[in-house]
């Protein structure tokens, strides 16, 4: 990677709690004609959460929404770097229906791409008893996810990352966001160790990987391509990672991470909310890191927390 990266990134991507624009402007409620033509498109309510995946999207079709959303990619891409969509009313669509819809919005936005090594291009993110500790990925846990980009111990970053809430905890579960650009200018601020910040870290792949794969990648940290700054992260994988690459992390490299960890702590840096059932999330997975709260769920199964995740090209 050429290091003529800027001394610091001075754009709108660079955000914080004090300097990000009005919250009224992070939401776009879907207009009546938008929802409309989602009744018109979907499948029948019904489907199951695998058939939607077997429903192509007519773009034509869906006009009103495209238009709806081609702003939403320039705030995804060069402003704050997320927005949020509501209307997906289940009253109105049915849990699977509302899920039917998701798929087809987030088609406007990106190409979905697989998630796991089974192949799921929407995946079921909910507390399924298992263990972080144990090889799980926090998305199937009720634990404090920390501030992280998905998939960033595999070679393909997605460039967007959806979630539709269907359902929330009974306490907890907060969604939590940070600027990586304004990460990296507080690092700069701080004299951090370029050479750190932009050197490799072993990931663990959480069993992402096929049968005659490395259960461990190397990955870059900060990297930048001329125009946009990405990060790969998640402390717990590259903990995780380093030990088993059989690989100690150097001076500047442990002093790196306890600086960033530092800075993810701080209040001031970031945003957070509550998304309700029906509502809508994309990010910028490049350089929006993000973070759920821990959770405690509610009893009976079909209230416990829920949300379907996209990821796109």
């Amino acid at each position: 990677m050429a290091m003529d990266i800027p001394d610091k990134i001075k754009d709108r991507r660079a955000w914080t709690a004090a300097t990000i624009d009005e919250r009224a402007a992070w939401m776009t409620q879907l207009s009546a004609e938008s929802l409309d033509e989602l009744e018109r498109v979907i499948p029948d309510s019904g489907h199951s959460l695998d058939d939607a995946t077997d429903s192509p999207v007519v773009v034509a079709e869906l006009s009103c929404c495209a238009a709806q959303l081609a702003p939403l990619r320039q705030e995804l891409e060069r402003g704050r770097g997320f927005a949020l969509v509501e209307g997906l009313d289940e009253e109105r669509f049915g849990r699977d229906g509302a899920t039917s819809a998701y798929w087809a919005l987030g088609q406007l936005l990106g190409r979905p791409f697989e998630q796991n090594v089974e192949g799921a291009l929407l995946y079921d993110v909910r507390d399924t008893g298992s263990s972080v500790t144990g090889g799980a990925r926090f998305s199937v846990t009720s634990a404090e996810s920390t501030f992280h980009t998905d998939n960033a111990f595999n070679d393909e970053l997605p460039d967007f990352v959806g979630l539709l809430c269907q359902r929330t905890a009974r306490e907890g579960g907060r969604s939590q966001l940070i600027s990586a650009c304004t990460v990296y200018n507080e690092l700069l601020e701080q004299g951090a160790d370029l050479e750190a910040l932009h050197g490799s870290y072993w990931f663990d792949r959480r069993g992402q990987h096929g049968p005659d794969e490395s259960p461990v990648a190397e990955r870059q940290l900060y990297a930048w391509d001329g125009a946009e700054l990405s990060m790969r992260y998640m402390a717990y994988y590259i903990e995780v990672g380093q030990q088993r690459a059989g690989q100690q992390l150097s001076a500047g490299q442990v002093a790196s991470l306890e600086a960033i960890e530092e800075l993810l702590s701080r209040e001031e840096l970031r945003v957070e909310f509550d998304l309700q059932p029906g509502q809508m999330m994309f990010t910028n997975n490049h350089w929006i890191l993000h973070n759920r709260t821990a959770f405690t769920d509610h009893p009976a199964p079909a209230d416990k927390r829920h949300y379907v995740r996209l990821w796109l090209r």
